[in-house]
Parts: structure tokens; sequence; C-alpha cells
């Protein structure tokens, strides 16, 4: 397959505008539907819709006459389990079924979050998943529905997400805050400009007809623990460390990208140091 495709992104933010840059320098029409369509670049048709309003929605659409691919990428506009269930498990419902044509394929991100294990241990696509908050739970119903749609689909579990104008983590070791000595916590990243690398690679995969598994794990080389992340973010920052806390993120696992990695991508950031490098004022030091 190699003619130009016509590419929906609902939810078009960070990561899908991202992606939705380089799928049009590859030549092919991208849709990024968003409430506020006016922060999109001129590459991508801005679709202004609310996932949440199926009437309007459906009339949003209308313009469409094909959609060979849609990239699910939405994030939630409320930190309740309201808006995660509006935003992941009815917004995937009201988008399909307010499309006036019906796609080939769909690419729906998901998270890490799906995962409960909190022993340190390696998780991959096929470990089991019994998460106990909304979040997860909510998360899960969403690839489970889409996994048992007629239209194949294919669900990217992103671990936590930084990149620029990502700046929770900096901006705490800024204010002198770093992980303690102990319990262990490990944590697990992947770079901005890797989640759409990540997006485009299995994309073009699909059109070259090559295989897609239906989960892919999408995470980078270096699970790490937030003691090594937070000190050495203080040290490349020549920062007083002033306190010896941080919030205990949901787990403590490492995240396996082996199945990823085997359809041949390579990691633009592999590891936290050349990720946040750019990130920083000033070289870095080991």
């Amino acid at each position: 397959m190699s003619e130009s495709l016509t590419i929906l992104i609902a939810g078009c933010g960070d990561v899908g505008t991202t992606l939705g840059r380089q799928l049009a320098a590859d030549g092919h029409r991208v849709y990024g539907l968003r409430r506020d369509i006016s922060k999109l670049p001129p590459e991508i048709k801005g679709i202004s819709a609310d996932l949440s309003q199926p009437d309007k929605l459906k009339l949003s659409l209308s313009i469409l006459s094909s959609c060979d691919l849609l990239v699910y990428s939405a994030a939630t506009s409320a930190p309740g389990e309201e808006g995660y269930r509006s935003a992941y498990v009815d917004g995937p419902q009201n988008l399909l079924s307010a499309l006036p044509v019906t796609p080939k394929q769909i690419f729906f991100t998901s998270s890490t979050g799906v995962y409960h294990q909190d022993n340190h241990g390696l998780v991959d696509e096929t470990s089991p998943c019994q998460p106990t908050g909304f979040r997860g739970q909510l998360m899960l119903q969403a690839e489970q529905q889409l996994l048992q749609h007629s239209i194949p689909a294919t669900i990217v579990r992103f671990s936590g997400i930084y990149g620029p104008g990502r700046n929770h983590l900096l901006s705490s070791v800024l204010a002198g805050k770093v992980a303690p000595e102990s319990p262990t916590h490990f944590s697990n990243r992947i770079h901005r400009d890797d989640c759409a690398g990540v997006l485009l690679h299995l994309i073009n995969r699909w059109r070259q007809g090559l295989p897609l598994e239906e989960i892919y794990l999408a995470s980078d080389d270096c699970p790490v623990s937030m003691q090594e992340i937070t000190h050495w973010l203080a040290k490349q920052l020549k920062v007083t460390v002033t306190e010896h806390h941080l919030a205990r993120r949901a787990g403590s696992k490492r995240c396996s990208n082996a199945r990823l990695k085997a359809t041949g991508y390579e990691f633009k950031f592999p590891d936290y140091r050349t990720g946040y490098a750019p990130l920083l004022p000033g070289p870095t030091e080991p």
C-alpha cells in the first residue's frame, strides 16, 4: 500500500499533533478532531467537535468522505471517574457511531495504568491486568471494547509521557524535592516524540501489510527507580535538595518493550538521560 491515506486523529493533542505533522509530511490527508482546533498546524485539517456529544459529533464528521485509519488519542478533560468514562469508554463508541465511513484499522492509545503489579517485576503484553483504581479499570474496559469490535484494532499502552511542556517532575526537583532512598519505587517513561514515532512505525507496518499484534507496550529501554532519576535531575539542575519525598505513583514495575522493538522500532530517546538532556539548561553530566 503506497497510496496516500485519509487519517483521522481523534483527540488531536500533543502526541496526536506531533504524529499528524509527520503523517502529513509523508503525503497523507490528516484530520484532527478536538474541541479547540485553533492550535492545530495548517497541515492538519481541524474538525471541531466534542466526543461526548454524539449528535453534534455526527454533524461535524459529515465532511469525511473516506477514513482509512482512525487514531484515538484523546485525553480526559476531567480527572474523576465520569471524565475517564466519557473520554475512554463512551468516546470511542460515540465516534464510531458518528463516523459516516468505516475505518479499516483503529489505533488506540492506552496506558500502562492497566497493570496492577507492585513488586518491581517485569511486565509485558501478556502480563495479567487487574487494576484496582477506576482509571486502570476504565482504560482496560475501553481496550476490551475495541478489541471485540468488528474493525481491527491495535492498542498501544504508553508509560509515563514526558517531553516539552510536560514539566511536573522537573518542577518538583527544581523545588528541591527528590525521592527518598527507600522504599525503592520503579517508574517507566516514554518521550512525547517516541509516542508519535511508535504510532507512525505501526501505521507504516499496517500500510506495508505486515502483521500487527493486538497490544503493544510502549516504554523506553530504561525502567528506573524514582530515586535514580530525581537525584540525577537534581545534579544536572544544581539544586539544593530540601525534601526527600515524592508522591507515590501507582504500582512499582518495570515495563518491557521487547515486542515493540522486535518489529524494528528504534527509540529516539532510549532512556531518561537522552530524553531529558534537551530539556535542561547547559550540558549534562553522567
